[in-house]
């Protein structure tokens, strides 16, 4: 196990109801570790309860979505020179009591992502949504020649190399975040790898995607990972990403 100065970035977008426990929870389980909150265009008082909490907070001026909220989170963990960065949800899905297993992963990986569909879960996806991670599984698995099971999860932690890769080059487009950001590491020769982690419901609130939503994944999803293949990549910003 090796220690590492971490950081974890929580995107939010009017999370002024759950905020300041899942601060509170990361703290508790990980209280070396800093912690950024990017309110992403946040028109209720996120920001404000996450710095009274003591997240330091970015705060984005319009809404950007969370691959934008992430790219924020990366150019400041390439600035401060963190070596492992970890993606924590801002609504209380996410059990910081796992983030050990996520930054230990790192020992092996580059990045290691939270699989919410291990023996044991209760989390469980039907309909259109469970076929586009079918889908995206198989394609993004025979990429990296090695399982990725739950490529859409976004619990997820990166190392120094991924790091210095998403500073410069992360996608803010929908499901850039999670799909296109490993496909992104996987061209660059990153490894990836995946922990087993718990998925709760939401703490407050509803969740963004309607039944509407929900009917177009499929195609969106699988649109998101031709169009990030189909993306001339850019040559890393770092030489240790050779």
């Amino acid at each position: 196990m090796t220690e590492r100065r971490t950081l974890v970035a929580i995107p939010a977008w009017n999370e002024e109801r759950s905020i300041a426990s899942v601060i509170e929870r990361v703290r508790e389980h990980r209280p070396e570790a800093d912690i950024l909150v990017v309110s992403d265009g946040s028109t209720d008082r996120t920001a404000e309860y996450a710095r009274a909490a003591g997240a330091t907070v970015a705060v984005l001026p319009f809404n950007v979505g969370v691959g934008g909220a992430m790219r924020t989170a990366f150019l400041y963990a390439a600035r401060g020179e963190y070596q492992a960065l970890v993606q924590v949800d801002a609504d209380g899905q996410h059990e910081p009591a796992e983030l050990d297993a996520l930054i230990d992963g790192l020992d092996a990986a580059d990045i290691v992502v939270g699989n919410r569909f291990h023996p044991g879960s209760t989390y469980v996806v039907h309909g259109p949504r469970r076929w586009a991670m079918t889908l995206l599984s198989a394609a993004l698995s025979r990429m990296a020649h090695s399982p990725i099971q739950d490529t859409t999860s976004g619990f997820r932690s990166a190392g120094p190399r991924a790091i210095s890769l998403f500073a410069v080059e992360y996608p803010a487009e929908y499901l850039g975040d999670t799909v296109g950001s490993l496909t992104i590491a996987i061209r660059h020769g990153l490894v990836v790898r995946e922990a087993p982690v718990t998925m709760y419901f939401r703490e407050h609130g509803r969740p963004s995607k309607n039944a509407l939503w929900s009917a177009l994944y499929l195609g969106r999803a699988t649109l998101a990972l031709v169009v990030t293949l189909l993306q001339r990549g850019k040559r890393p910003a770092r030489a240790d990403l050779a």
